[in-house]
C-alpha cells in the first residue's frame, strides 16, 4: 500500500460531499454520501453533506467549498454533466473527469471502446424497437439480458429466454429514456475489480441465487454471497486486476472505480461495465476489497480524496 500524499485534514480545505442527485440510484447515493461524510468528519476533515435535489449550481451556492467529494450515482453525477459543472466552477472533485465519466457511463459506448482494443466482452444488439427482436434472436440466441444503457444498480434490466420475455424486457428497459441493448448470456462466475489509483484492489467474486446480480441482490438480499479471497489462482488474479487497470485506462478513468467482468466457462474473462463512483454502502463491493488489502473504510475514503489534487 502506498503512504498517503496528503498528511493533513487541513490541506483538503472545505470539502462538499454531494450526494442524492435526481437519478433512479438517488437512495443509494444518500446512504454511500452520508458514509463518506461521516469518514470524514471521524478524521478531522472540514466536510459538509450536500444533498442535490436539482441543480448542482443552485446546491453548492454560497457554500464557498474548497473541493467536492462526489458520491452521486447514475446521470447527472456519474456521466459527466456535474464534473462539467465543477471544472466550469474551477473546483476540484474526486474520481475521473467528463470524458471518462460520459463514456463509462454509456455501456454501449464503453463495449465499443473496449472492443476496439481487443478487449473481450459479450456480444450485443442493440434493441430500437420491438422490430429489432427477430433479429435480436437471429443474432444472440437465448439467454440474454437486455439493459438501458445509460442507468446503474442494474436498473431496469432483466433476463430473457423466450421472443415473448425479450420483448417484455425491452419494454422495461426502454422506460429509462436511454439506448437499450441486449446482450448475450455469460456462463461462467462473476466478478468486480475495485481501482484505486494506479492500482487494483483483491479482487471479488460474487454469487447470488438471483437470475442475476440485480438490484436487490445488491442492496437488500442477505443470500448473496461475496467471496474475497476470490478463490482464483494467484496468477488468474493477477492478471484480472491487470485486465481491469487496462480497462480504465482505455476510458481515462482516473482516481477510482469498479470493474465488473465474467469469467466464462472457456476461461475468458468478459468485460461487463465500469462504474465510476461506486457504492460506499455497507453492501458495497469497493470497501469490502479495501478491507481484504487491510484498508479501513477511513482510509478509502481519505485516499479518494486525495484524487482531487490530480
Amino acid at each position: 500500500m502506498r503512504p498517503r500524499l496528503i498528511h493533513e485534514a487541513q490541506a483538503f480545505g472545505r470539502v462538499a460531499v454531494m450526494m442524492g442527485g435526481t437519478s433512479e440510484e438517488r437512495e443509494i447515493s444518500l446512504k454511500s454520501g452520508q458514509a463518506v461524510y461521516a469518514a470524514l468528519i471521524q478524521q478531522g476533515v472540514d466536510a459538509v453533506p450536500v444533498d442535490v435535489t436539482g441543480s448542482p449550481i443552485d446546491a453548492l451556492k454560497n457554500l464557498e467549498v474548497t473541493r467536492v467529494f462526489n458520491m452521486i450515482h447514475g446521470r447527472g453525477g456519474e456521466d459527466g454533466v456535474l464534473q462539467g459543472v465543477l471544472e466550469a466552477l474551477a473546483l476540484p472533485f474526486t474520481g475521473s473527469g467528463v470524458l471518462a465519466s460520459a463514456l463509462s457511463m454509456d455501456k454501449l459506448r464503453t463495449k465499443l471502446c473496449w472492443r476496439g482494443l481487443g478487449l473481450a466482452t459479450p456480444a450485443w444488439f442493440q434493441l430500437h424497437s420491438e422490430h429489432d427482436v427477430d433479429a435480436c434472436i437471429a443474432a444472440l440466441g437465448f439467454p440474454v439480458i437486455v439493459k438501458p444503457a445509460q442507468e446503474g444498480s442494474s436498473i431496469g434490466m432483466s433476463k430473457a429466454c423466450s421472443r415473448k420475455e425479450l420483448i417484455d424486457a425491452w419494454q422495461l428497459a426502454s422506460q429509462y429514456r436511454c439506448e437499450v441493448y441486449a446482450e448475450a448470456w455469460v456462463n461462467g462466475k462473476e466478478y468486480t475489480v475495485a481501482v484505486l489509483g494506479n492500482e487494483a484492489l483483491p479482487v471479488i467474486r460474487l454469487e447470488t441465487p438471483h437470475a442475476f446480480y440485480d438490484y436487490d441482490a445488491k442492496y437488500r438480499a442477505d443470500s448473496t454471497r461475496y467471496h474475497c479471497p476470490c478463490g482464483l489462482p494467484q496468477d488468474t488474479e493477477k492478471a484480472l486486476q491487470a485486465l481491469a487497470l487496462g480497462a480504465c485506462e482505455a476510458l481515462m478513468i482516473k482516481g477510482w472505480g469498479r470493474v465488473d467482468v465474467f469469467i466464462d466457462t472457456a476461461g475468458i474473462s468478459q468485460l461487463i461495465e465500469v462504474n465510476t463512483v461506486p457504492g460506499m454502502t455497507d453492501h458495497s463491493l469497493v470497501p469490502m476489497a479495501a478491507k481484504q488489502a487491510g484498508m479501513s473504510f477511513e482510509e478509502l475514503v481519505w485516499r479518494i480524496l486525495e484524487s482531487s489534487f490530480s
